[in-house]
């Protein structure tokens, strides 16, 4: 079990970073504990601005007026004074935490066009490099990634608007994360059973967590 970690539904992670003492937010949508103090967040990283990636609403509950965002264009317009447009191929550093985007896209979908410019991310926490893949099929940059040793990748399993647990298990066999734990399944698309799909065709470590 990932220390730190909790899997908030569909592509919506929480992280405490137990290096920096902050609150890290992967697509946070459909929050069900947003009142405690530490449930707010110090940095959110958004994806794109798909309904179910980027949610205003759930934004405004673990907002603080210190909380960092860092994302796509169409995300920063709406929160132009917490956010931070991180760029494929550049760096932030947030906190004390380092962030790179990595290109996520549909090579042959209509969905998610590599014309959008929209993100995957890279990011070190508890001493990990972390990849959330955001929406995405497999990619060049997402193996590419086999340079970068990925301790944890976030992987959509879903199928349909991204990868489907077989392609995204073959992606993982090629960049080799040292764990790999889906997500983007069980909400909207994809069934629970592609969790253990995944599992059974991933010759890398996984952790099927379920949803808090």
């Amino acid at each position: 079990m990932p220390q730190n970690i909790t899997w908030l539904g569909h592509a919506s992670f929480k992280i405490y970073d137990r290096v920096t003492n902050k609150v890290i937010y992967c697509d946070p949508w459909k929050l069900k504990n947003t009142n405690a103090p530490e449930d707010k967040a110090d940095l959110i990283l958004v994806s794109h601005p798909h309904f179910d990636h980027f949610s205003p609403d759930d934004i405004k509950k673990i907002l603080k007026p210190e909380t960092v965002i860092v994302s796509v264009q169409e995300v920063a317009d709406k929160f132009p004074k917490n956010s931070r447009v991180l760029a494929h191929g550049n760096k932030l550093n947030v906190f004390g935490i380092e962030i790179e985007s990595i290109p996520a896209y549909n090579p042959a979908k209509q969905f998610h066009p590599r014309k959008n410019n929209w993100n995957g991310y890279v990011f070190k926490a508890n001493n990990q490099r972390i990849y959330h893949a955001g929406d995405t099929d497999v990619t060049p940059e997402m193996l590419a990634l086999a340079s970068k040793n990925i301790d944890i990748a976030f992987l959509p399993i879903g199928g349909t608007y991204t990868m489907d647990a077989i392609e995204a298990a073959n992606a993982a066999n090629t960049f080799k994360p040292k764990l790999a734990i889906p997500m983007h399944y069980g909400d909207i698309v994809g069934k629970w059973e592609d969790g253990v799909t995944f599992k059974n065709n991933c010759k890398v470590n996984v952790n099927l967590l379920r949803p808090e």
